[in-house]
């Protein structure tokens, strides 16, 4: 009886090996590449970039001064920087929510975050991707290009103490067939433009500019 017990934790023990063996990285000073169909957990750096390879597998991304580079049909629990952009390649899923603050945010086609995608200075824009949350900037240009599906809404904060602030408004765009399910709230001038095409939630702080051409007009 000892002698099965024995075997079966041991091959309990083996079983759940991999759950806990996935490789964490953290740095000061330097890059972090997560290489392409490999399993991580948390990846984190303070000065340098991450780059995470087609079909990896990760945890926590997050840097504080780089961006972050997202391969196609690549998996991960959230990403994050403070001075740097974010890029999703193809297919990726992001099971929380993308954040930065000054740099832009980038998801291509098939995408799906079922967090927030959040910014204060830099734009977002969305390519035929599922959000299961909200967007949020304050000084950024937002995109919900074709095809997209907000589940939240959009909300353009006012800026809080003394910024130097931009010569022209932000500019939202809702493009051809998107939809933002939740609300449209705008603390600050904006300039929106909707495809005909496109369904909104109700609007606060702005007026909605329709437009039927691929593209918003230009300024």
């Amino acid at each position: 009886m000892m002698r099965s017990r024995t075997v079966l934790l041991l091959t309990l023990a083996l079983v759940a090996a991999p759950a806990f063996s996935q490789t964490e990285i953290s740095k000061v000073n330097g890059g972090i590449e997560a290489e392409a169909g490999q399993a991580y957990g948390d990846l984190d750096t303070v000065n340098g970039s991450i780059r995470i390879g087609d079909g990896a597998v990760v945890e926590e991304a997050s840097t504080v001064n780089g961006s972050v580079t997202v391969g196609s049909k690549a998996q991960a629990a959230s990403l994050s920087t403070v001075n740097g952009s974010i890029k999703l390649g193809r297919e990726v899923t992001v099971d929380g929510g993308i954040e930065t603050v000054n740099g832009s945010i980038f998801v291509d086609r098939g995408g799906s975050v079922r967090g927030d995608v959040e910014t204060v200075n830099g734009s977002i824009g969305l390519v035929a991707t599922r959000l299961g949350g909200g967007i949020e900037t304050v000084r950024g240009d937002v995109t919900v290009g074709v095809d997209s599906q907000v589940k939240g809404g959009i909300t353009v904060k006012k800026s809080k103490g003394f910024t130097i602030e931009k010569k022209r408004d932000p500019r939202i765009v809702i493009g051809p067939n998107a939809m933002v399910e939740g609300p449209l709230v705008f603390e600050r001038p904006v300039s929106l433009y909707v495809h005909r095409s496109a369904r909104i939630g109700a609007v606060t702080g702005a007026t909605a500019q329709i437009f039927d051409s691929a593209t918003a007009p230009k300024e």
